[in-house]
């Protein structure tokens, strides 16, 4: 069965600034691929070319067979595309919101309640259908701007960083509703700055200065991992990174909450550094072991090592 999208050498400039460069990829029908990298790495530029929005400077893509450049309006009505400023209006209800976009998306009258129905129960929205979405909480507002997003039944599911600013119960109701969808053969394709969220797409792409590093499930992606990760425990983990860092050979040195993760190819060797380094700074250390790496710890590693190869071109 051919990808439902693919992406070949899609570029974008802006003027002299290259914000995708080259990307190559493909999502199978009923996946979610996650696209993952820092502010500024080209994720909302390469969903807009995706969504027929804007148009590639070069390269080519498609979705549900369509071409993104050629044939942009085909590819809009087989897809739903929430954007990280979704136009919900805070003066109408939540039911008013959804029936608005069921007119926009000339989704048929016969039928149509109760799809609104079942998209208010998918969404835990029921009991809110008459409150006006400038009273919703962060969550639910997020909710209510997939629900209708939902209501013309994409092929393909489009979201800009759907959870960013938003509580972790509701990032976790988000997810469950994502998962849902899945079921259903929805493809989602995600941004987000969230590794503990990549680590629930079937696939994340990392990108980095509008090129994409690696693209992978998330355990072949942690198998890139060089060396191994340290997991550095004291009563100051923020002073014990700022100890570390410079002392020890490391190819990333990171607070992970209120521990230090030392990712090295020599672990035996760091162990021994940091010890040393956190006890003559007067630290205590409570344990050094080695853990399994994170996808976080992986994709930071990788950006670490991207920035250091990129520096020494330049050099």
């Amino acid at each position: 069965m051919p990808a439902i999208v693919t992406a070949s050498s899609l570029t974008r400039r802006f003027g002299r600034l290259t914000a995708v460069n080259a990307l190559s990829f493909s999502v199978e029908r009923g996946e979610v691929f996650g696209i993952v990298g820092p502010d500024g790495a080209g994720k909302t530029t390469t969903l807009r070319m995706l969504t027929g929005i804007l148009e590639p400077s070069t390269g080519t893509a498609s979705v549900a067979g369509f071409d993104v450049g050629r044939e942009s309006e085909l590819v809009k009505e087989r897809i739903g595309y929430m954007s990280q400023r979704f136009g919900l209006y805070s003066d109408l209800t939540v039911m008013e919101n959804i029936t608005f976009y069921a007119d926009l998306y000339s989704v048929p009258v016969k039928g149509r309640s109760e799809a609104v129905g079942r998209l208010l129960e998918f969404s835990n929205l029921a009991p809110f259908k008459d409150r006006l979405a400038g009273n919703l909480s962060g969550g639910m507002k997020q909710k209510l701007g997939l629900a209708c997003t939902l209501i013309h039944k994409p092929l393909v599911l489009f979201l800009d960083e759907p959870t960013n600013g938003v509580d972790p119960v509701s990032r976790r109701d988000f997810w469950r509703i994502l998962y849902q969808l899945l079921r259903e053969q929805v493809t989602i394709i995600v941004t987000t700055s969230y590794l503990d969220e990549a680590e629930r797409c079937s696939r994340v792409g990392l990108l980095h200065n509008g090129a994409l590093l690696a693209c992978d499930t998330p355990a072949q992606a942690k198998e890139r991992m060089r060396g191994a990760v340290l997991e550095v425990r004291t009563p100051d983990p923020r002073r014990a990174a700022g100890l570390l860092r410079g002392h020890v050979e490391a190819q990333m040195i990171d607070l992970f909450g209120d521990r230090v993760h030392v990712a090295t190819t020599e672990p035996g060797q760091a162990a021994v550094q940091a010890r040393a380094v956190l006890e003559a700074g007067g630290l205590e250390v409570q344990s050094i072991r080695r853990i399994e790496p994170t996808l976080e710890d992986v994709f930071v590693s990788m950006l670490s090592r991207a920035e250091e190869e990129g520096d020494g071109r330049r050099g």
